[in-house]
């Protein structure tokens, strides 16, 4: 190969190579910067194919998808001075590529760390103005929406960061005091269950007594009832016996005899001890 052919594939190479480095792409899903010597020069590059000096400019591009950060779990203390281990989470994306490039380097490590830093006194702050009740049920909404808030201006301002979103995955009691807490909860459901239960009884008693108040006036009721139906009867039976009687005496005497021998003597082992000339046995006198 003669010296001007080497000379003009070097030079088609290096032409190559300029030209390959002049070009880049940023995709829909990233954020960039374009630097001049280390420098910021367009601070926001759009999407698509640009030019660049090669050697001179370089590009410094970042995800600008939605990112989440897990927090540490950590303690926080209520407005009663109650402990709480809370585990939250927040959800991100760059919004100011040259500010986020410029106070991160463009790291994503040093944006969460800073980003969890201020996520945790945020939670601090907004726990520490609320009781318990607020915290864990009450305001819990509202909460999160104004750690939400606080946080994205501290985050825009410092980092360039949009926070999207705060939320709490857990609320849990530290482990020392969770066995209190569990039997201050259960002397307060025992107290409440013998509460219950003296109010059951109470209850029971006023309808035990409620329930013998009727039974007795209901038995009185029906004594009253059978003792006239049975006044009525007997009137009734003295009636017919009498109507019988009227008659024909001699034969109704006989009769009632008759019934009285039956069941005096119904039984083998029956004993009367009589005198043979009683009035009992005028009839079996007279059998003649």
């Amino acid at each position: 190969m003669s010296n001007k052919s080497l000379t003009a594939l070097i030079v088609g190479v290096v032409a190559a190579l300029v030209l390959w480095n002049s070009f880049y792409i940023v995709m829909e899903t990233e954020r960039a910067v374009l630097l001049r010597f280390g420098r910021i020069v367009q601070p926001d590059v759009e999407p698509g194919l640009h030019m660049k000096l090669p050697y001179v400019n370089s590009v410094r591009k970042f995800d600008a998808r939605l990112m989440t950060l897990d927090s540490v779990t950590s303690r926080f203390l209520t407005l009663e001075k109650k402990a709480l281990m809370v585990d939250a989470y927040a959800k991100w994306r760059v919004d100011d590529a040259e500010r986020f490039y410029t106070a991160t380097s463009g790291m994503r490590a040093i944006a969460d760390e800073r980003l969890s830093r201020r996520l945790e006194a945020a939670l601090r702050d907004q726990f520490g103005r609320r009781t318990l009740h607020e915290a864990v049920s009450g305001q819990r909404d509202e909460l999160m929406a104004q750690v939400t808030a606080s946080l994205n201006r501290a985050a825009h301002r410092e980092l360039g960061i949009e926070v999207v979103d705060v939320r709490v995955k857990a609320i849990d009691l530290p482990r020392e005091v969770n066995r209190s807490v569990f039997e201050r909860m259960s002397s307060e459901r025992e107290r409440e269950a013998r509460e219950h239960r003296a109010k059951g009884q109470e209850l029971a008693e006023g309808i035990r007594a409620d329930a013998d108040r009727q039974r007795r006036v209901l038995l009185a009721e029906a004594f009253r009832v059978a003792e006239e139906m049975r006044g009525e009867g007997d009137a009734e039976a003295a009636a017919i016996y009498a109507q019988a009687y009227q008659q024909d005496s001699e034969f109704y005497a006989f009769y009632r005899s008759m019934q009285a021998y039956r069941e005096s003597f119904s039984s083998k082992d029956d004993i009367l001890v009589l005198d043979p000339g009683s009035d009992f046995f005028r009839y079996l006198q007279q059998a003649r």
